[in-house]
């Protein structure tokens, strides 16, 4: 069988503007049996179409927060690093053509809280000022260990798929969801309450989680599960 073609959505960076990759996102995919191409940042509706159609799923990398004005709010308190808005927009298009088109998705980090947002969600701008907690969400190097638990919800699809009830995750993030967008459900939470995964119950795989198993598939099952379910689905 060949293997599915996945768009990995780019990383920006706005001091060189260029683009860029983590090597984790793509050998992750890799070895799950998929073939990894980097997309174009692009807000050209024709091309998002085409780029939906070529793909059999699409992977919603980490990155810049996403522009509060996407989820009604303003950042005057300076709550928020950067953001790029051209990313924001090529997503929410994406999203919605993969959508329309019953593709695979699945979001990291970033990925989670954009799919919460382009479905109406809201987000905790800045954990540490908004929603303080002694978990520890924005850890140090080395990324691959892990930094706290999480619970995976009984009768969810990840818990079907892992076969627990709670495993440790990596974390590095100071955005999460704050309101959960009703099309969405939540699949996992932190000792603090937080959502760390979700899935779309009305799509047939939309998957989101806010940890990084990019970082950690060379040393955790459960993320290499999560790589190998995302492939599988991105088969069609």
């Amino acid at each position: 069988m060949e293997k599915p073609i996945v768009g990995v959505v780019p990383l920006f960076d706005t001091v060189r503007d260029s683009l860029w990759m983590l090597p984790g996102y793509m050998e992750g995919i890799t070895q799950a049996g998929g073939l990894p191409v980097i997309l174009p940042l692009t807000e050209d509706t024709a091309d998002i179409r085409n780029i939906a159609e070529m793909c059999g799923g699409f992977l919603f990398t980490g990155g810049q927060d996403i522009d509060p004005a996407f989820y009604n709010e303003t950042d005057g308190e300076n709550l928020c690093g950067e953001f790029f808005p051209p990313r924001d927009i090529m997503e929410l298009m994406l999203f919605n053509e993969g959508l329309k088109r019953n593709k695979a998705m699945l979001g990291i980090c970033r990925g989670i809280q954009a799919f919460n947002v382009f479905c109406g969600g809201t987000l905790w701008r800045d954990l540490p000022t908004e929603k303080p907690s002694v978990t520890e969400h924005h850890q140090q190097p080395p990324y691959d260990e892990p930094s706290h638990l999480v619970d995976i919800a009984d009768g969810t699809p990840l818990h079907a798929l892992l076969g627990k009830e709670r495993i440790a995750v990596n974390s590095y993030h100071h955005q999460a969801i704050k309101e959960l967008s009703p099309r969405l459900s939540a699949m996992a939470y932190s000792e603090d309450g937080l959502v760390e995964a979700v899935c779309m119950p009305e799509m047939r795989w939309v998957w989101a989680v806010q940890w990084h198993p990019e970082y950690s598939f060379g040393v955790s099952a459960e993320s290499r599960l999560i790589f190998a379910e995302f492939i599988r689905n991105c088969k069609g």
